[in-house]
C-alpha cells in the first residue's frame, strides 16, 4: 500500500504563491502517473494537474499558466508550484497516484487514481 503525505498548505493573499509537496512511501519512479486534485468548499473534488514518469505534464484549463507540477523521483516527491493565487483557489489539495492503467495520464481521467494523500488546506483571502 502506498502512502502519500502532502505538506506546504497555508494562508496567502490574492496574487500570492505557495508550493506544495507530496512525499510517497515507495519509490515514486514506480508511481508512473501522479497528480494533484483539489476540493473547494461545497464543491466536488477535481483533478487539475498530472505528470508521468517521463515528466510530461498536463493541466486543466483553470490552472494552466499559473500552476506547475513537477516530481523528483530520487526524493520520491511530487511538487505543485502555485502562483497568482485567487480566492477561488481556496481548497483542500490532494496528491494522488494512478492505480488503473487503462487510462492516459491526464486530469481528464480522475477515475484512474486510487492512492490519495490526506490533503493540505490552501486558503486565499
Amino acid at each position: 500500500h502506498v502512502q502519500l503525505v502532502e505538506s506546504g498548505g497555508g494562508s496567502v493573499q490574492p496574487g500570492g504563491r505557495l508550493t506544495l509537496s507530496c512525499v510517497a512511501s515507495q519509490r515514486s519512479i514506480t508511481l508512473d502517473c501522479m497528480g494533484w486534485f483539489r476540493q473547494g468548499p461545497g464543491k466536488e473534488r477535481e483533478a487539475f494537474a498530472t505528470i508521468d514518469r517521463d515528466g510530461i505534464t498536463k493541466y486543466a484549463d483553470f490552472v494552466e499558466g499559473r500552476f506547475t507540477i513537477s516530481r523528483d523521483n530520487a526524493k520520491n516527491t511530487l511538487y505543485l508550484q502555485m502562483t497568482s493565487l485567487q480566492p477561488e483557489d481556496t481548497a483542500t489539495y490532494y496528491c494522488a497516484a494512478r492505480t488503473k492503467f487503462g487510462y492516459s495520464c491526464s486530469p481528464r481521467y480522475p477515475m484512474a487514481f486510487g492512492y490519495w494523500g490526506q490533503g493540505t488546506q490552501v486558503t486565499v483571502s
